[in-house]
């Protein structure tokens, strides 16, 4: 579990280090005095599971990024850090997973540590189902067993579906698009072109093609798929781009 400490003031970001580095197995990835540029970090990187957010600080304060943040289609939980109790309000308002009042007391936050861990624990476990989740297809000769985590795309092709998984194989399902998106029960898998169904965490590179689209390539194909004009605002917000 990552996360990002988010404070204009040293000393806050330095004891609530301390007490995250000795009291949890929550991995700090950043530390940022300046809500901009944590921003722009959040921005290119959806590997980030919790922020620790103060919120009186200059330029960008931390509720409105709090509200930045809620608009995002993969989001992080947040965790307000405060002298002040008058803003509680409006973190339930941004759905903020707890609100910590400073200076820090020991045992609240060490309560709140371990609850965070128990909350991702149970988020891990049930990600973990739906990726082990098995998909079965057929072509008229064979029965195909699939783990949804082996599949990269898959492509529909006329009144049958290309599905690409593991190392650039191929299988020709007896299926339309349409019908095997409601076996789907990963949300991992996006539609990204009326004709296409990728798996996000198989996309290893984004081009930026015409009008404004994109073209992806995915881990171990030779194929190229494309993000349509009608699926890009939500796929970029899904990847925070």
């Amino acid at each position: 579990m990552n996360c990002l400490i988010i404070d204009d003031e040293r000393p806050s970001r330095e004891e609530l280090r301390f007490f995250i580095e000795n009291h949890s197995s929550i991995v700090i990835a950043q530390e940022f005095e300046n809500s901009i540029q944590a921003l722009k970090y959040l921005k290119n990187t959806n590997q980030v599971d919790l922020v620790f957010l103060d919120i009186n600080m200059p330029n960008l304060d931390g509720m409105e990024l709090a509200r930045i943040i809620s608009g995002f289609k993969i989001k992080p939980e947040i965790i307000f850090v405060s002298a002040y109790r008058e803003y509680a309000h409006d973190a339930f308002e941004v759905e903020a997973f707890d609100y910590l009042l400073k200076p820090y007391a020991a045992e609240r936050i060490i309560k709140l540590l371990m609850k965070l861990e128990n909350r991702f624990m149970v988020s891990k476990e049930h990600g973990k189902y739906l990726n082990d989740s098995k998909i079965t297809l057929t072509n008229g000769e064979k029965i195909l067993v699939l783990r949804m985590n082996e599949i990269a795309f898959i492509k529909a092709n006329e009144r049958k579906t290309e599905v690409f998984y593991n190392n650039n194989e191929k299988f020709n399902a007896n299926i339309k698009l349409s019908e095997l998106e409601e076996k789907i029960n990963s949300k991992n898998f996006f539609k990204s072109h009326r004709s296409y169904y990728v798996n996000l965490d198989k996309i290893k590179e984004i081009d930026i093609w015409f009008n404004n689209t994109y073209l992806l390539t995915m881990e171990n194909t030779n194929e190229k798929v494309p993000v349509s004009r009608s699926f890009v605002q939500e796929f970029k917000e899904l990847m925070n781009i």
